[in-house]
């Protein structure tokens, strides 16, 4: 079985060859990148079936900025891991990948992951001398318990999951507008690699 440093470790060979390439060599290759529709169709994924779970401060029209997010655990609890996408409504996208402490849960994981991406965007609005309140972001998963307890369907019996909810719904609180999608996982895997 391939071990995610594994695949990692290649990943960043991968990229060292690419970033070995003079700046022209580099520039084709990502113009072929952007120009082949088999490649183009990941630069901004597809809009996802939305289930209705009534868990946002709702907006009209497309988000300035989508998360996808996705975390987990080897052993639950165990090795806590995530990644996540955030995707900008011209297409750019970033793909981050987490390596949490051990004795995490899966849905700690979850917790810490979108926690990450939220404050990465958060930083880079601020960075931009913008305000969050100017921007709307849409927030996917598959996590039915993160979705579901950030949007107050359902409770946080746990003290550390009440806390991770927290921090999420503070972070939402601050754009101006937010929507959460639960979408199925293999869209998930699709869009992150896991």
């Amino acid at each position: 079985m391939t071990r995610k440093w594994d695949l990692i470790s290649k990943a960043e060979e991968v990229l060292e060859v690419i970033m070995a390439l003079p700046k022209v060599e580099r520039a084709r290759l990502f113009d072929l990148m952007a120009r082949e529709p088999l490649l183009a169709r990941y630069m901004m994924p597809p809009p996802p079936r939305q289930i209705d779970l009534n868990l946002s401060d709702e907006f009209e029209g497309a988000p300035d900025y989508v998360v996808i997010f996705d975390g987990g655990s080897e052993g639950n609890p165990g090795f806590g891991y995530g990644s996540y996408a955030v995707i900008t409504s011209d297409g750019r996208q970033r793909l981050r990948r987490l390596d949490f402490e051990d004795d995490m849960t899966n849905n700690e994981a979850e917790y810490d992951t979108l926690i990450a991406a939220l404050v990465d965007v958060s930083e880079r609005v601020g960075a931009a001398g913008k305000r969050l309140a100017d921007f709307t972001i849409e927030v996917r998963g598959d996590s039915n318990l993160v979705l579901r307890q950030v949007g107050g369907e359902w409770k946080s019996k746990n003290e550390r999951m009440r806390r991770r909810r927290d921090i999420v719904r503070s972070l939402l609180s601050r754009f101006g507008g937010h929507r959460l999608v639960e979408q199925p996982r293999e869209e998930s895997v699709r869009v992150l690699g896991h």
